[in-house]
């Protein structure tokens, strides 16, 4: 099946502690349906200190469930993805505003 949501793609947070906030979409996990976005679902890490690295407490986005995502339109509102073939190809719309994603 293709992925409704992709690498680059900006997305807004429908449930959770960071509903609301808008951000693009880092990494997918499509195994475990999750997915990283950048500046969302924020946790502190403890880092050991290495000779390439200063140690301490890093700032990590952890990944968050596609559920709980929507992407955004044109128009900066969550919409749903939906696909369709123009000239053979499979394309994902949006569809809100029908534009091709």
């Amino acid at each position: 099946m293709a992925a409704k949501l992709k690498k680059g793609d900006k997305v807004v947070v429908l449930a959770g502690k960071d509903k609301g906030r808008q951000g693009e979409i880092t990494a997918v996990f499509p195994k475990e349906n999750k997915a990283v976005v950048d500046g969302v679902n924020i946790a502190i890490r403890h880092q050991r200190q290495t000779q390439a690295s200063q140690g301490g407490r890093v700032a990590k986005a952890m990944p968050i469930d596609l559920s709980n995502l929507a992407l955004m339109d044109k128009n900066g509102k969550a919409t749903r993805v939906g696909f369709r073939e123009e000239d053979g190809k499979k394309v994902r719309f949006a569809k809100t505003t029908g534009d091709v994603i």
